[in-house]
């Protein structure tokens, strides 16, 4: 069923009910059922590219089930609530976030720069993109987050099962990839991958906004922290975790 069908459906309260019935039940049996972790992934090609023979020319679009992606944003608005409710995000994390957009973003940043002027200073930014990031989110990290998030077992036992076992076929015109698993990260699409990001980032930010990165110590640590992405999944969550809780045993 497309969206425009289900948002006929949803507009009925008893077949609301049900879907929220099942958000409550994946979270109360800790399980996302296989069919909604299957996805097809169509490859389409950039326009205005001179040349197609680089796989930079081309866009994948991950389709999910739609029911799948109804009981993900129940289960998404669920988290982001319980989650401002106890100050767990930093106010400075604007994206992924209901009610927050790119123009938050522009104000606060208006904000900080009139605040300099006023004290006669200028303000630098430095912009930054992490590539791939959805991808290179540690499951065993990224539970271990939603713990100290205040979210509860049967939430972090259901984000084991969710974000495992999870495959994908491509699809490009008429032809079709065998399906494989996708076993890395959050998923393209998803509408969880957002506010899981975000609460991958909190620590970070909080660490930042405790330390000066100017320092020598400070900037040692902040370096040795970003090394630690890009370490092996095995021992990613022990180092990483084992630093944070260390230098900010209160966060």
């Amino acid at each position: 069923m497309s969206w425009q069908h289900w948002k006929l459906v949803i507009k009925n309260n008893d077949c609301l009910s049900k879907i929220i019935n099942i958000a409550n039940a994946c979270i109360n049996l800790g399980h996302w059922p296989n069919y909604f972790k299957t996805s097809s992934t169509v490859i389409i090609p950039k326009p205005n590219k001179t040349s197609y023979d680089s796989l930079k020319a081309f866009h994948p679009i991950v389709l999910l089930n739609t029911l799948g992606k109804l009981v993900e944003k129940v289960t998404a608005e669920r988290i982001q609530f319980i989650v401002a409710s106890n100050n767990f995000i930093h106010p400075s994390q604007l994206g992924g976030l209901k009610f927050k957009s790119t123009s938050n973003t522009g104000i606060a940043l208006t904000h900080i720069i009139h605040s300099g002027w006023s004290k006669g200073r200028t303000t630098s930014t430095l912009a930054f993109d992490i590539s791939q990031f959805f991808p290179s989110l540690n499951h065993h990290l990224l539970v271990l987050i939603l713990e100290k998030a205040g979210l509860g077992p049967k939430v972090m036992n259901f984000f084991a099962n969710y974000l495992v076992q999870r495959s994908t076929k491509y699809l490009w015109n008429d032809l079709s990839s065998p399906p494989f698993e996708v076993n890395v990260g959050v998923g393209q699409g998803s509408v969880l991958s957002p506010i899981l990001s975000t609460l991958y980032l909190s620590p970070l930010i909080y660490i930042m906004e405790k330390i000066s990165i100017f320092q020598f110590p400070s900037f040692y640590l902040l370096t040795m922290i970003f090394s630690l992405f890009r370490t092996s999944p095995l021992t990613f969550p022990i180092q990483t975790y084992s630093v944070v809780t260390t230098f900010f045993p209160n966060f």
